[in-house]
């Protein structure tokens, strides 16, 4: 006996669970964006708007809700974009049933965003009407249109991304010269585009270069500009130490300016990564006006250059504080004061690390008048010699500037990279595609890579090296530059002179120090002429 089967229809929609015999208005937003903020975008982005709140409200059979706009907002990531994620989340509080934009690449360049949010918004029974594809989200070939339309949207993003990145590193090899003005000190984009200097801001950079070579630190150098109200490049009241490091090594200040120190790695994310050498650099002499002479630029590397290598914590708080060492510990010398509540008062330095140890150390104690008048007779005893001290630094300065050996070295050592990596690659692939003896594989390959990590920790070492001798050749530069201008003869003490001049003072147990100028000149002054 034949079955008998009835077909019972449909009564309600399968993604809104609305009966279809029921007339009901479909509550419709919009969703409108433009990716710049130029005047052309800008007349594009309050078309759109204009034109979809007119095809909302003509509708019968839709209810108007809202425009959801971003302006100026990149469609490769929905993280920033506002209007976007709000407009999402009232969709998935069953406020919105139909979102009408205008194309797929308004909605996202991005194919996994795109699709993620039409499934998530397509469970909720909300539809996306793309009026230029012609697509409907609930429509049975929607997700396969949206894929493909998606897709073709992120590769042109990621086509888009590449032509403004070479169009870019086109204008760095031309020596062509931007900056982020809004929230850079010191310069603003001038009529031809080029920076010119901006003299009230430029007054706050002289300062903080100033404050530095003056002995204080990133730190006092925030504390001051705090304490005087002057606000950061973003406007700011309050500078953090990273922002004043920041000024301190820029070379633009110096009126060059190194071109590409970071890029985009990834289009979609648009994360930048600080350059290490994974793209081009491009170096810029006298591009614009310098705020700060190339001289002083150079004594403030110099100097932190100084600060990193004589160990133990830095403090500016005077002008003798990291300076003078005790030849017994190497400990700093520091500022006691005796007597500090009565008319005996006496400020002395002393070993920091005197009483520390089982033996205390027997280097003494120095009055500031002592040291100041040491430091003269140095001074004057290594100026009397200005001239051969000059020649020697030049001469040393001729040898520190060939990098001749270095550079062929690491032309080597990247050449031993470049074929190590061949031959890994190599080994890996003659295993995949042979049956060869695994013992004598895995022989092979961890001594390829035994001689790659070689490679790579002689490479490091040369290019630390490299980074020594460019530190010392900048310090030399500038220690012959300072010899120059300075006074022959010094009758007073010179606080300035003595910062720029001085590496450290080493104090001996019979209380003489050995004065270290940049430059490595040495000058051997007894205490007793100090009485």
């Amino acid at each position: 006996m034949a079955s008998s089967i009835t077909c019972i229809p449909a009564t309600r929609n399968v993604f809104t669970a609305i009966p279809m015999t029921s007339i009901t208005k479909r509550r419709v937003a919009a969703y409108a964006r433009v990716s710049t903020d130029s005047d052309e975008q800008f007349t594009s982005y309050e078309a759109q708007i204009d034109y979809y709140t007119k095809l909302i409200r003509q509708r019968e059979d839709w209810t108007y809700i809202s425009i959801y706009t971003d302006e100026g907002i990149t469609g490769t990531n929905t993280k920033k974009r506002e209007g976007f994620n709000q407009m999402v989340a009232d969709a998935l509080a069953g406020k919105i049933d139909l979102i009408v934009t205008k194309s797929v690449s308004r909605f996202a360049r991005n194919t996994v965003d795109s699709l993620v949010t039409v499934r998530k918004l397509k469970e909720r029974g909300v539809e996306i009407f793309f009026e230029k594809e012609n697509i409907w989200t609930l429509d049975s070939k929607g997700e396969l249109l949206i894929t493909i339309m998606s897709s073709l949207a992120q590769e042109e993003s990621r086509s888009i991304s590449e032509n403004v990145t070479w169009g870019q590193r086109k204008r760095f090899s031309d020596g062509k010269v931007s900056m982020p003005y809004k929230h850079f000190l010191g310069y603003e984009k001038g009529e031809n585009g080029q920076p010119v200097v901006n003299e009230k801001e430029a007054v706050i950079i002289r300062l903080i270069f100033r404050l530095f070579l003056e002995g204080k630190t990133p730190a006092g150098i925030c504390r001051h500009l705090d304490a005087n109200a002057i606000p950061t490049p973003s406007g700011k009241q309050k500078w953090s130490q990273t922002t004043v490091n920041s000024i301190l090594r820029n070379e633009k200040y110096k009126g060059d300016a190194l071109l590409q120190k970071r890029f985009t790695v990834d289009f979609l994310t648009k994360r930048m990564k600080t350059n290490t050498g994974e793209v081009p650099q491009f170096y810029v002499e006298g591009s614009h006006t310098a705020i700060v002479s190339p001289k002083e630029f150079e004594m403030v590397q110099t100097e932190i250059e100084r600060r990193k290598a004589i160990g133990g914590h830095y403090s500016g708080s005077n002008a003798f504080s990291s300076k003078l060492v005790c030849a017994d510990c190497g400990a700093f010398f520091g500022q006691k004061v005796w007597h500090s509540t009565d008319k005996y008062r006496k400020v002395i330095w002393r070993c920091n690390a005197k009483f520390n140890g089982e033996h205390k150390c027997a280097t003494p104690h120095l009055t500031e008048d002592e040291i100041k008048v040491m430091f003269l007779k140095a001074y004057n005893n290594l100026m009397g010699n200005r001239e051969q001290v000059i020649a020697d630094c030049s001469l040393m300065l001729e040898m520190l500037s060939d990098h001749t050996k270095l550079d062929a070295q690491t032309a080597k050592a990247n050449e031993e990279i470049a074929l190590v990596s061949g031959l890994v690659s190599a080994c890996v692939y003659e295993n995949a595609e042979k049956a060869i003896d695994q013992d004598a594989y895995s022989s092979k390959y961890n001594s390829l890579v035994d001689r790659h990590q070689k490679a790579l920790a002689r490479l490091d070492r040369l290019k630390a090296e490299l980074a020594d001798k460019g530190n010392r050749e900048r310090e030399l530069r500038g220690f012959i530059d300072a010899l120059a201008i300075s006074p022959l003869v010094l009758d007073a003490w010179d606080e300035q002179l003595w910062r720029l001049l001085v590496v450290k003072g080493t104090v001996n147990r019979e209380g003489s120090i050995n004065f270290l100028f940049r430059g490595n000149s040495v000058i051997h002054v007894p205490k007793a002429f100090a009485l």
